[in-house]
């Protein structure tokens, strides 16, 4: 599906609110099925529009959340070979080469955002964050980079998404990761972060806590 990139910009529904300017949002979940249940009608809004839908996922997980998009009427399989949905798994994405390096990870989302602008529109974007656990180089970065992605993504209209599973993060992080997003879904429910920190401040406390 084609979307019109020169019609008027269309209202983006997630989590049972419409997004505002604001759409670096971190979403909590305890299961995979509180996950699928707010995020893939958001996923097929997008799909209806002939927007892009970017996912990057872990590869064991790939079937699994193709079957979700698929019962949720997007057809995958058309999808991909038109390019308008593309999966990518955290070795070619987060973990490529063997390690995370957040600003290789940021060139890649910019490309990824102004490569689908002509055909789509607007794209929206997921991440699956559990790659954070693996055992690679890098990846204790993730709090810099997501605070890095605030000097970015304001730029651009697209929502992007970072997913978290709340069993599988200790609390720290989390509470680190939660100051890094403008917008939060918990309990399913989009809201604005009253916790959030800017980047600036953000990067001085970290600087400061490895000294």
């Amino acid at each position: 599906m084609n979307s019109d990139s020169s019609a008027p910009a269309q209202p983006v529904r997630l989590a049972g609110r419409t997004l505002g300017k604001a759409r670096h949002i971190c979403a909590f979940f305890n299961s995979r099925e509180e996950q699928d249940k707010i995020l893939i009608p958001f996923f097929k809004e997008g799909y209806d529009r002939g927007e892009k839908l970017f996912h990057i996922v872990d590869s064991r997980l790939r079937d699994e959340h193709l079957c979700a998009c698929r019962t949720a009427g997007i057809d995958c399989e058309g999808a991909l070979e038109d390019g308008q949905l593309e999966i990518r798994h955290w070795e070619d994405a987060y973990l490529k080469d063997g390690y995370f390096d957040g600003d290789r990870m940021v060139d890649i989302l910019i490309e990824v955002l102004e490569g689908a602008r002509e055909k789509h529109g607007l794209t929206r974007l997921m991440g699956n964050m559990e790659w954070a656990l693996e055992s690679a180089p890098g990846v204790t970065d993730i709090v810099e980079y997501e605070t890095k992605l605030n000097y970015i993504l304001p730029r651009y209209p697209d929502p992007v998404v970072c997913v978290y599973d709340l069993n599988k993060h200790s609390g720290s992080v989390v509470m680190d990761i939660l100051r890094t997003h403008p917008m939060v879904i918990i309990g399913g429910v989009l809201q604005e972060n009253p916790l959030y920190v800017a980047p600036d401040e953000m990067l001085a406390e970290l600087k400061s806590r490895m000294a």
